[in-house]
């Protein structure tokens, strides 16, 4: 049997890039300052890291216009949302394994 961290994926255990996928995968499009605001990253950061997201194929980015104003929209891609499933339920039975060993008495 093999163990489940193998299952993580490198891009998303960063913490912010891990934040970002999660809120979009709650959602069919985000504002990219709501991302921002909700995440808690500069401007800077932010593009950093959706452009590390959206390199891998993970998040898509949409610019357009509201009024006059400039606005970009982030999505989850299928390849994403099928990613952080399976990065998310990777972690779980981590987090599950390692409450069950704790009820156990391990001598080394």
């Amino acid at each position: 049997m093999s163990h489940p961290r193998h299952e993580l994926d490198d891009l998303l255990a960063h913490p912010v890039r891990f934040s970002i996928v999660a809120l979009l995968a709650a959602a069919s499009k985000v504002d990219f300052s709501f991302v921002r605001d909700h995440v808690e990253v500069t401007d800077s950061m932010l593009s950093k890291q959706i452009s590390a997201l959206e390199q891998a194929g993970y998040i898509k980015v949409e610019k357009g216009f509201v009024g006059k104003r400039g606005r970009t929209w982030l999505s989850i891609t299928r390849d994403g949302r099928r990613t952080f499933d399976r990065h998310l339920a990777a972690l779980r039975e981590i987090a599950s394994a390692d409450v069950a060993a704790s009820g156990r008495s391990v001598s080394l």
